[in-house]
């Protein structure tokens, strides 16, 4: 053998020793690397950071949310108008457990106990109301407006659950409380610019949007049209004017439709009108929108049609109203009964079948006239808790529903009967 031939059999040795090891330190760093991958997802799918931030306008739906009633002290309550008729009420959970995040412009339902003008006697009343602030780790709050008896109707009573709050509801006092619900809130399909809408108290969702999208800095152009007859109904001005001054993205717009005499249009408030159509049109760019509004009756009946008729897509515009009477929806029934059909309701645990008068307007009043008791609340399909089991037939509603509807149940305020229906109540 050769000195040549050695040398290259030694080398050839050497190569492989290196190649070799080579591969146990490839496959060693693929084994950390994959452990380390393991590690970090394991990490990642049991904790959150405590200061994250929702990225997105609309927050995700918590897991922290509770069935049922739940126990809350009020902490304080603030008076936010210049007529001592609107209150705030800042509500904490007994348990002192975390709260659940909401969505802008949903609302909590409480269950109160109050005594009946009547019989003297309590008796629960469950109402619902919205939320005015943006969501919160450790309260909620709430803006009651005190509702007087109809000027020239001192037959008809004042609002029984808001003056209840007004006069009966003070710090310190306990409230049972479902978790944040309805469908009236934030959108964030388009990163469309938004205008917000509010009349009178109409303002409480409205304040929850704003104050959600400014504090999180959402760079998103935001217009708010506040509609009050003068500067005594204005709740939160000075809070609405310092967000309008230190946040180039939001225009406010206050408008008066009976100014005091001491009261300067712009300086005071912006518009001396309603919120109507053709104020928009001349304040609001000739662009697409996102609008919500939520107002009395009057405001409603004029302004979500007339966003239409503008030509706003019907799905950019989100809206809700005052009570039962005041609401107004785009989807109404397909198929309708007519007087003409003979239809029996019946009551199931009740043990009674009614026929079917077209006058009552909706199955709950259907039950209250002929002394069913039945669990009601907001009367305009927000609360829930009417909703009742279907044992046979089907139903038609006036409206589309805010609460969430089980399967082979309806709620019983905002519908009526399809045909012959028996009802498990």
């Amino acid at each position: 053998m050769t000195t040549g031939t050695v040398a290259l059999i030694i080398i050839g040795a050497i190569v492989a020793q290196v190649a070799v090891a080579m591969l146990l330190g490839l496959y060693r760093r693929r084994s950390q690397y994959r452990g380390l991958g393991e590690h970090v997802s394991a990490e990642e799918t049991t904790s959150t950071p405590q200061t994250a931030m929702p990225s997105v306008v609309e927050p995700a739906v918590s897991t922290l949310a509770w069935e049922g009633f739940r126990e809350f002290t009020v902490q304080r309550r603030v008076m936010e108008d210049g007529n001592s008729t609107i209150c705030s009420f800042y509500l904490v959970p007994v348990d002192g457990k975390p709260l659940p995040n909401f969505k802008p412009g949903q609302f909590l339902t409480f269950k109160l106990s109050i005594d009946d003008p009547l019989t003297h006697q309590p008796k629960a009343v469950v109402r619902c109301y919205s939320l005015s602030d943006t969501p919160r780790p450790d309260y909620y709050r709430i803006t009651v407006k005190r509702v007087p008896a109809p000027d020239g109707h001192p037959d008809i009573p004042p609002g029984l659950s808001s003056n209840f709050f007004h006069d009966h509801v003070q710090e310190g006092s306990r409230l049972l409380v479902k978790a944040p619900s309805g469908h009236f809130h934030l959108m964030e399909d388009e990163p469309l610019p938004i205008v917000l809408i509010g009349g009178g108290i109409g303002i409480t969702p409205m304040l929850s949007t704003l104050n959600f999208i400014l504090e999180r800095e959402i760079n998103r152009e935001l217009w708010l049209y506040y509609g009050v007859r003068n500067g005594d109904e204005v709740i939160m001005k000075e809070h609405l004017q310092l967000l309008a001054k230190t946040h180039d993205n939001f225009h406010l717009h206050f408008c008066y439709s009976d100014p005091h005499e001491s009261e300067v249009e712009g300086v005071d408030y912006q518009h001396s009108d309603r919120v109507g159509i053709p104020l928009l049109r001349a304040t609001l760019k000739l662009m697409r929108y996102q609008f919500y509004v939520c107002g009395p009756k009057q405001m409603m009946e004029s302004l979500v049609p007339g966003l239409e008729n503008w030509g706003v897509d019907s799905g950019d515009i989100y809206y809700e109203s005052f009570g039962p009477a005041t609401l107004i929806k785009h989807e109404k029934p397909v198929k309708k009964t007519t007087s003409a059909q003979s239809i029996t309701v019946t009551f199931s645990k009740s043990r009674k079948s009614i026929s079917w008068d077209t006058a009552v307007g909706s199955l709950l009043e259907l039950a209250e006239v002929n002394g069913i008791e039945v669990e009601s609340g907001c009367r305009a399909g927000s609360c829930g808790c009417c909703q009742t089991a279907i044992k046979s037939g089907e139903v038609d509603y006036n409206q589309e529903a805010d609460a969430d509807v089980e399967p082979e149940h309806c709620l019983l305020c905002i519908s009526t009967p399809r045909g012959d229906l028996i009802l498990e109540a």
